[in-house]
């Protein structure tokens, strides 16, 4: 089905808005799969909130014109599938963990802002943490100082009481 003109700019417009707030671009090519798969896939995007989308590479093209994402637009030919997320890893491990289990979606490429990946690029990238993983360990690191220090401060009055009870049994025991 062809899209007019004014269908054409709504989706340019759509597009560039997503790329304009962005952090990443996944490119894959979906050749062979099916409805039920790319189902499957598009509901773990939305979860991961990844903006997935099949669209034509030339309306892409132009929406990406001027924006960090120029420079994968070498990459666009053949039917793809554009995983687009405000979280740099999230869309490269939605496609990256979808492709494991289905052959038939290959990834092409993939872009950060100002910076062109390939394949095994976006395969490196997918096996990075989360954003939210990436936290919890910073959190987890910055409390260990202050856990250790409770336990050291705690263990004064123990060492203490333990001297005293040591000191019982043993007058009890005379």
């Amino acid at each position: 089905m062809s899209l007019n003109r004014q269908e054409k700019a709504v989706v340019i417009e759509e597009v560039s808005a997503e790329i304009a707030k962005a952090q990443s671009v996944i490119i894959a090519e979906y050749r062979g799969l099916d409805v039920a798969s790319v189902t499957v896939l598009r509901k773990t995007a939305r979860d991961s909130g990844v903006y997935l989308r099949v669209l034509k590479n030339t309306l892409v093209r132009r929406a990406m014109a001027g924006s960090p994402f120029e420079g994968l637009s070498a990459q666009l030919a053949g039917p793809l599938i554009y995983g687009i997320s405000t979280d740099p890893v999230a869309a490269a491990k939605v496609l990256a963990g979808f492709a494991t289990s289905n052959e038939q979606l290959v990834i092409k490429g993939g872009a950060l802002p100002n910076n062109v990946l390939n394949q095994d690029g976006v395969k490196a990238l997918a096996t990075m943490p989360s954003r939210e993983e990436l936290l919890s360990k910073l959190l987890g690191t910055l409390q260990a100082p202050i856990t250790q220090f409770v336990r050291t401060l705690n263990e004064i009055p123990t060492k203490f009481v333990r001297g005293l009870a040591a000191v019982r049994d043993q007058k009890e025991a005379a």
